[in-house]
C-alpha cells in the first residue's frame, strides 16, 4: 500500500507545522574517485560524507506571519511523524532559507529550506 503525503508531518522542536501543503525530504551521499590496480578503463567510487536536507511548503497563519522570517539560522530538532504520532526519523537542522510569497487576492504562502546539521536517523519504535 502507498503511503499519502497527508499522513507524513513535520515537527520542529515537537510542534507541528501548520498548514503545511508539502514536504520534501531528501538525503545524498559524496563519491570518491578512487584509483584501480585491477581495473584502468573504468572510473571507481566509494561513499563519502552523506547530508540530508527538507523543504516544507506552508500557507502563512496569521498566528505566526512574518516572524517566521527571523528564525532563519535558528538549530531546530526536526522529527518525521505519521498521523498516529510514531517518530519514523529524526535529525537536527539549520533553517537555511524562509520564503513568503503573497500574491494579492490569494492566501499568503511560504517555504522552509532546513539543511541538515548530522546525521537523520532512524526511530525505532
Amino acid at each position: 500500500m502507498a503511503y499519502k503525503g497527508n499522513n507524513f508531518i513535520v515537527k520542529l522542536d515537537g510542534t507541528a507545522i501548520a498548514g503545511v501543503r508539502s514536504n520534501e525530504i531528501q538525503s545524498g551521499a559524496d563519491v570518491i574517485e578512487v584509483s584501480s590496480a585491477t581495473q584502468q578503463q573504468w572510473r571507481e567510487f566509494i561513499a563519502g560524507r552523506r547530508e540530508w536536507s527538507l523543504n516544507v511548503s506552508y500557507l502563512v497563519m496569521a498566528s505566526t506571519g512574518l516572524a517566521d522570517l527571523l528564525t532563519v539560522g535558528t538549530l531546530f530538532t526536526i522529527d518525521v511523524t505519521d498521523r498516529t504520532g510514531t517518530v519514523t526519523a529524526s535529525g537536527t537542522a539549520i533553517l537555511k532559507v524562509c520564503k513568503q510569497t503573497a500574491t494579492r487576492g490569494n492566501l499568503v504562502q511560504g517555504s522552509f529550506q532546513f539543511q541538515g546539521s548530522g546525521p537523520l536517523a532512524s526511530v525505532s519504535v
